[in-house]
């Protein structure tokens, strides 16, 4: 039950992220904002995370997972960044709420995890989730002119995110969550900051006010740095497909953010969206994981 609650609150983290980033991107140009991001991320978790846990030398055999990871960590930041501006936000949503399905098959097609019928259910009933709630936001679905391109780069995007999800997961069974998420965010960043170097040379920091440095700062610390370590451990615990399915509950809480931070709306459509994927999350977990939750509710109403 813990590790479910951890991976909610995950999403949750990344869901608020998308309201208080587009705060920060009124004053720095998204390439500089996320080189400046993952700096901070960086920062915070070499300062703390080395601290969390017992330091094991890295085996070469784990070289290959590690690479493999670090590469779609990367991978999602640049095609992210450039992508998610050359579409609208409702091709954005759909896309990234394609990663079930993604980590499904790269799970299936490197034969690391087996996909059980329930969880291909519960991604079903996730992506029909968030198809009601790009529709209750009214945001357009469109692959005419850049739109195409950008939905190309939004696939890699997702996709990286994938191979980063299934391969950090064989790396927890020798090394703590909280080293491999700082070894990743040593060589994104490392990789990162060599692309967007000029643009972050170009901008002119003095200008920026504190919401733009506050925007940083939450988004590098918490969505970046802690989240991705719980993420790592979710996805040891309740396997990368059923913890990727908890990305599409990242979108309930952005809605709700934007409806409290940025007085967006949040209508029906958008509400039934929210109890759809929550009936996904729920369907995925499997029956042992359903009847063990029964017991327990069982047991408390025993005990009165």
């Amino acid at each position: 039950m813990r590790v479910h609650m951890l991976l909610a609150f995950v999403a949750f983290l990344w869901g608020i992220n998308a309201p208080i980033m587009k705060i920060g991107l009124i004053y720095i140009p998204p390439m500089p904002y996320n080189a400046v991001r993952l700096f901070a991320a960086l920062v915070v978790g070499w300062l703390i995370l080395p601290r969390l846990c017992t330091w094991v030398p890295l085996q070469r055999e784990d070289w290959k997972a590690l690479a493999i990871s670090c590469l779609g960590f990367f991978g999602f930041q640049i095609f992210f960044t450039f992508g998610v501006q050359l579409t609208t936000a409702g091709n954005s949503s759909l896309i990234l709420a394609c990663l079930p399905v993604s980590v499904a098959i790269i799970n299936h097609f490197h034969r690391i995890e087996n996909i059980k019928p329930h969880t291909i259910k519960g991604i079903v009933l996730s992506l029909a989730g968030v198809s009601l709630m790009v529709a209750g936001t009214g945001k357009e679905i469109s692959l005419s002119g850049d739109h195409i391109t950008g939905a190309i780069l939004l696939l890699l995007a997702q996709l990286s995110y994938g191979y980063y999800t299934v391969f950090s997961r064989p790396l927890t069974t020798t090394y703590s969550p909280y080293q491999i998420t700082a070894y990743i965010l040593l060589i994104s960043t490392g990789l990162f900051t060599a692309v967007s170097l000029p643009s972050v040379m170009a901008m002119d920091w003095s200008t920026v006010p504190w919401p733009g440095w506050s925007s940083i700062l939450y988004s590098g610390i918490f969505p970046l740095c802690l989240a991705n370590c719980l993420w790592i451990w979710g996805t040891a615990k309740a396997g990368s497909t059923t913890a990727s399915l908890y990305n599409n509950l990242a979108p309930v809480f952005a809605v709700a953010g934007g409806y409290f931070f940025l007085d967006e709306t949040f209508g029906w459509l958008q509400f039934a969206g929210a109890v759809v994927i929550l009936a996904g999350l729920y369907l995925a977990k499997g029956p042992s994981t359903k009847k063990v939750l029964l017991e327990s509710t069982a047991d408390l109403s025993n005990s009165k």
